[in-house]
């Protein structure tokens, strides 16, 4: 096992971040919070005039060919610098449709996502808050070579701003849950869709989808009709590993910031990083950041190699998250009550910590995929 980075791997991460630090600065951060939109338009373009959402689809469909650790370093410094918009699931999306859609939907929306002209979200939970199949009861009856949609996903990130949605619904009722499961592709702003944002502790644009009577085409199914729980499962695994590395920048940054604010902050005449306490606390902190990078990187040489690593995804998903939230709680300490006012960085990242940790299952549930892999 090698994932030591090639030359050209490390060129990307000093441009990409290089890039960000300029284009992204935590102003930016601020303002994509206080906007409805939720991110900054301009920095899509400027992130996709560089090839960055085209990065791992393959030349043909217009992207750039690279593999999964090369999306790992650019992950992790967007998560270090809290790149706001619909990234993750854009790129999560579009390899679903790399790998289960029909060549004419890979023509017409691989392209279009690598130039950044289309925006896509996930359509997965609902009200129960699971990524339970017993919990999608949104139900498509069929009409014609349409489907009739009524009810309501829960959750849905950046659907306000997404051109598409990855929606799972039930299109037959069967004792396994699992079985009756369809995937569609359908355009966000349809008749019959609205659209309501919620309002959220990370401040990240969630939304309520609610379908009354909506059209979904045939053609927009992606995989097998009733077959789709298999589709919802690659997603769930690919968007879990892409929120790794994306956690693990975001950890780096808050160690960083709070060694840097130990080293400068003096109390009873002294830093307060030469005191044991402070020393013990982001000692910790980094032990926890580099075991969360190793088994990101890993992990992402096992998804470029091809290598079966559907256990390795949920230990990286368990463990990142939980040392992500560690990272900023512990840093809040270290800084003081300063740490969780609006003019420091640190709740920029304690608030996205707790949003990552939870997105696309929280460590309870990626135990569980654990002990499902060892037949437990």
């Amino acid at each position: 096992m090698d994932y030591a980075l090639t030359e050209q791997q490390e060129m990307l991460r000093k441009t990409s971040r290089d890039f960000l630090e300029k284009e992204c600065p935590k102003a930016l951060v601020r303002e994509a919070e206080d906007d409805e939109k939720g991110y900054s338009p301009d920095l899509w373009k400027k992130m996709a005039g560089l090839g960055w959402m085209g990065l791992v689809f393959p030349e043909e469909f217009g992207g750039s060919g690279l593999s999964y650790l090369d999306l790992t370093i650019l992950l992790e410094e967007m998560g270090r610098a809290l790149v706001p918009g619909p990234f993750i699931t854009t790129i999560c999306g579009g390899l679903a449709i790399q790998d289960w859609g029909s060549m004419q939907q890979k023509k017409k929306f691989l392209p279009a996502i690598a130039r950044g002209e289309l925006k896509l979200t996930l359509a997965l939970m609902e009200s129960g808050a699971t990524y339970d199949p017993a919990d999608i009861a949104v139900a498509a009856a069929t009409e014609g070579d349409e489907y009739i949609v009524n009810g309501a996903k829960m959750f849905v990130p950046d659907a306000h701003i997404s051109d598409y949605m990855l929606c799972a619904v039930r299109t037959k009722n069967s004792a396994r849950k699992e079985n009756g499961i369809t995937l569609f592709l359908i355009k966000t702003r349809s008749a019959g869709i609205k659209v309501n944002l919620l309002k959220t502790f990370a401040a990240d644009r969630l939304c309520e989808v609610v379908f009354k009577n909506a059209r979904f085409p045939e053609a927009g199914l992606i995989g097998k009709l009733n077959g789709g729980w298999k589709v919802v499962n690659d997603i769930l695994e690919k968007s879990a590993f892409a929120t790794c590395p994306w956690m693990v920048g975001g950890a780096q940054q808050v160690l960083e910031a709070s060694v840097t604010y130990a080293k400068e902050r003096v109390q009873f005449d002294r830093p307060i990083g030469s005191f044991q306490a402070i020393q013990h606390k982001l000692a910790n902190v980094a032990i926890d950041v580099a075991g969360a990078r190793d088994i990101t990187y890993q992990t992402a040489w096992k998804l470029t190699t091809g290598v079966l690593c559907r256990q390795d995804i949920s230990i990286a998903k368990a463990w990142t998250g939980e040392a992500y939230r560690k990272a900023c709680a512990e840093a809040i300490q270290v800084h003081g009550g300063v740490g969780i006012t609006r003019d420091y960085d640190i709740q920029l990242y304690y608030r996205r910590a707790k949003s990552a940790e939870l997105a696309y299952g929280d460590a309870d549930y990626h135990l569980e995929m654990v002990a499902r892999t060892m037949e437990l």
